[in-house]
């Protein structure tokens, strides 16, 4: 198995010989390289199974060090980052030259942040050069909130995790790009439309495109389970359907009685959207865990963070 510690300097020295390092962020655990190596760059893909037409996320200390990264940032860029960095926000923005190919995809754009982690953000002020880090997990799996996520996806594969503990929010950053200087979310997250248009007014949402994606996250299957998932506003319909099947349930607020169900996870019991998308993916994990036939998931709320959520539910239900 992987090293499970929060030794920083050990991260260090692997990162700047070129292997890979699990991070924390506030998010999800992100699997993370030299953006400069291409070895190691290659090594994320290979490692996460990742087509390569599907761009990294670029990670900075700050936002000054966003000039080194992009080589234009618009006004309503510049209002994001202000208000939400270090945060759950990511930029597409024109990229520098010296930013690899390899990192973006072949496009002439990059994505970047500034997580928000303390153990995360003292090692990129630590290093040398900024930190590719897609999520730690195989492609279009469940994304890890947890260390043991990242241990249990890819045993000795990577040398070291760094323990961040849970990540607070739960689901990745909100993608926000830029077509005429005007705001486009390319991928709902964890920081809200609603809030992001507290900003700088309204935006356009366009989180779906299957070939040649401006931004991670953007495919019609993601963030999936290995065992079968259905999406539903009522979960007492969808379980009158199904016969003989071992089920587990996803709520939102209640749990749902019945003899069909196995397990019953509840994302919050308050109905908070927040604690609900921070307990997404651990308990889609528990569920895939069980051997079930069915998971069932019910959709939230189509307000703040429950769009979100059910942005992530309804990649991780897409049959192909």
């Amino acid at each position: 198995m992987s090293i499970i510690s929060t030794d920083i300097q050990k991260a260090i020295s692997l990162l700047e010989n070129e292997k890979l390092v699990a991070i924390p962020t506030e998010t999800v655990y992100g699997l993370a390289g030299n953006i400069f190596s291409e070895k190691a760059i290659q090594q994320i893909f290979t490692t996460k199974k990742r087509p390569h037409f599907n761009p990294l996320i670029v990670h900075i200390h700050s936002l000054e060090a966003l000039k080194n990264i992009a080589s234009y940032v618009p006004e309503k860029a510049k209002k994001l980052a202000e208000a939400f960095w270090p945060g759950s926000l990511t930029l597409v923005l024109p990229k520098k030259n010296a930013i690899p190919d390899l990192i973006t995809a072949g496009k002439n754009t990059v994505a970047v942040r500034v997580p928000n982690h303390p153990l995360t953000l003292e090692l990129l002020k630590q290093l040398p050069f900024p930190l590719a880090a897609p999520s730690a997990n195989p492609f279009n799996s469940i994304s890890p909130t947890k260390a043991i996520h990242v241990a249990q996806y890819f045993g000795d594969k990577i040398d070291l995790i760094l323990d961040g503990g849970s990540c607070k929010n739960g689901i990745e950053s909100t993608i926000v790009g830029f077509e005429n200087e005007e705001a486009v979310i390319y991928r709902l997250g964890a920081l809200s439309l609603e809030n992001i248009e507290k900003i700088i007014g309204k935006v356009t949402l366009k989180n779906t495109k299957e070939e040649n994606p401006e931004a991670p996250g953007m495919l019609l299957k993601h963030y999936a389970p290995k065992t079968r998932t259905i999406l539903t506003d009522n979960i007492l319909e969808e379980i009158k359907k199904i016969q003989g099947k071992k089920i587990g349930i996803l709520g939102f607020q209640n749990e749902v009685i019945s003899d069909a169900v196995f397990e019953n996870i509840i994302l919050s019991k308050t109905g908070n959207l927040e604690e609900a998308a921070m307990n997404l993916y651990d308990s889609l994990h528990q569920l895939d865990s069980l051997e079930l036939d069915l998971i069932i998931a019910e959709k939230l709320p189509e307000i703040g963070l429950g769009n979100s959520v059910n942005d992530r539910l309804q990649r991780a239900s897409f049959q192909n």
